[in-house]
């Protein structure tokens, strides 16, 4: 599920929208800084 970056960007960018709580959790769990 995470290893298309264009998806794994569609993705985030979703749950940027509806779910800000549990994307900055994905992001932490990612080790993404942004």
């Amino acid at each position: 599920l995470m290893k298309k970056v264009g998806h794994r960007r569609n993705l985030l960018a979703y749950l940027r929208k509806k779910d800000v709580q549990r994307y900055r959790e994905l992001i932490q769990a990612l080790g993404l800084r942004r």
